[in-house]
């Protein structure tokens, strides 16, 4: 296991205390049926791989995959879920998981380095071999669009980093896990394997 540092700013323990209540708000496992997909035949999410000149469409690259979203950082007390999230893609990509980390600087500054300091720290570290795409927006007015329709479908944005969406293999919401969330937990792992 490796340790990370949480960087507190001046706000100290009272930013933990609102981290805490804010993230411990309860969020559905499961959406609600009937969700329209957010991989629709309207969807045109291209995102352009983390260091790299390479545009993948979302939706057309992992179609027919259950796909789980979270948004990373570097410099988080949640950052140890890196070795979490490739050991889960590992297990369960040859039956069509695919995790997707997408690295952002929303919250506490978390993730202040340039893309290929990012994409070394996360293989050299970690080992991760699962997708990774551009730095990205999750959260506010300026999100990216994929993190809109995903806020939209949950009815919540990324509160903090490592959040996770978990999306069947029909492009639907399946489910929504806060940072807290363990990689390893029966919760999420039977979320998983109910959709594969």
């Amino acid at each position: 296991m490796h340790s990370q540092t949480l960087i507190f700013g001046t706000a100290g323990y009272s930013a933990l205390i609102t981290l805490a209540l804010l993230l411990l708000t309860p969020i559905p496992g499961h959406a609600e049926s009937g969700n329209p997909s957010i991989c629709s035949e309207e969807s045109n999410y291209s995102k352009r791989q983390l260091n790299s000149n390479q545009v993948d469409n979302l939706c057309e690259t992992h179609r027919g995959k259950v796909m789980l979203v979270v948004n990373t950082a570097s410099r988080c007390a949640f950052t140890d879920q890196y070795e979490g999230l490739e050991k889960l893609y590992s297990r369960y990509r040859e039956r069509g998981l695919v995790v997707i980390g997408f690295p952002s600087n929303d919250f506490g500054n978390q993730e202040p380095g340039s893309e290929g300091s990012i994409k070394e720290f996360c293989r050299l570290t970690y080992g991760v071999r699962f997708p990774m795409y551009a730095k990205s927006r999750v959260s506010g007015d300026n999100a990216d669009p994929f993190y809109r329709a995903l806020a939209q479908a949950a009815g919540t944005p990324p509160r903090w980093n490592f959040h996770k969406y978990l999306i069947d293999r029909d492009g639907r919401l399946a489910g929504s896990y806060n940072s807290f969330v363990a990689l390893e937990s029966d919760r999420l792992i039977d979320a998983i394997e109910g959709l594969l």
